[in-house]
């Protein structure tokens, strides 16, 4: 089954600590059992990878319930059912959620917006306590559509462009990747052949003890590469007795294609447009930070008894 979602997990989160004193990851493991999750389930992670999505989820659940007064914390890392809470949990309630715990007074206090914010900022309140994926899950999700946004927009931009802007790409890529020893050099070398099936050599390492045979193809997305590219270019490779190859295209490559260069004694890496833009992104070669946002949490250290 799939993970239930914070407000879920609230009523089970609160049995469980009713129970007697306990910790997330304890939580965590009792909840995973009842409920039979998979041990993949179980190890999930948020897109961050930062944290499980589980525990996140009862992080929450606990985090909004304590806002209520539903739960207490007696020690660091360690959480209980209050005295409200076990009476909440006398009256058997199908389910827990943000609108059962607005009926608290100290939840309405915490959840109440400033007179004083705008709307932008109430909106924003309102979405963060009722939707059914966590803080974290929100900031993980906004993330991915502005970076497929960017992915889609990066290879559009590069279409747009010469052929030799897209070989100078690929070189500023390689170079940023660690490749080619030095800018200068790399340039030199890559789009410089243009003939023998290849389009440039391109050196491994610094000094220049491998080298590496390129191929770019900047096609569009519904013009992929088939298997009779990349065998050309796999022959060009054994005619220089290179056993390094990479193939480099803006559109796709063809399940043949794919499945040709598995069985190759030759070394050969194909790196469509998805993977493409992807590099470019994690390398920063034709993007740049438009904003940084800091997620701070609390210092529980800070905090400790000495």
């Amino acid at each position: 089954m799939a993970i239930p979602d914070y407000q879920a997990l609230m009523l089970p989160v609160l049995r469980l600590a009713a129970t007697g004193v306990t910790r997330v990851p304890d939580a965590a493991a009792a909840i995973a059992d009842q409920l039979g999750l998979t041990e993949a389930e179980r190890e999930e992670m948020l897109p961050s990878r930062r944290q499980r999505v589980l525990h996140n989820r009862i992080h929450w659940a606990k985090f909004y319930m304590a806002k209520a007064g539903l739960i207490d914390s007696p020690a660091r890392g360690r959480f209980t059912a209050s005295a409200d809470g076990k009476a909440l949990l006398a009256t058997q309630p199908a389910a827990i959620t943000v609108e059962t715990l607005k009926t608290y007074p100290a939840f309405a206090q915490f959840y109440a917006v400033d007179a004083q914010a705008s709307p932008a900022e109430a909106s924003v309140a309102e979405a963060a306590a009722t939707a059914t994926a966590t803080p974290e899950e929100q900031i993980d999700a906004a993330h991915g559509v502005l970076h497929a946004a960017l992915k889609t927009e990066l290879l559009q931009r590069v279409l747009a462009q010469s052929p030799a802007f897209f070989e100078r790409a690929i070189v500023d890529l390689l170079v940023a990747m660690g490749y080619g020893g030095s800018h200068e050099g790399a340039a030199l070398s890559l789009g410089r052949s243009g003939d023998g099936g290849v389009d440039g050599v391109i050196d491994e390492d610094r000094l220049g003890l491998d080298r590496i045979y390129v191929q770019a193809k900047r096609y569009a997305p519904h013009v992929g590469v088939g298997r009779p590219d990349v065998q050309g270019f796999v022959g060009s490779l054994v005619g220089f007795g290179a056993t390094k190859g990479v193939f480099v295209t803006t559109s796709s490559f063809s399940a043949p294609a794919i499945d040709f260069v598995r069985h190759l004694p030759q070394r050969v890496v194909l790196i469509d447009g998805t993977r493409l833009a992807e590099l470019m992104i994690e390398h920063g070669v034709g993007v740049r930070v438009s904003r940084t946002i800091a997620v701070k949490r609390l210092d529980e250290d800070f905090f400790a008894d000495e």
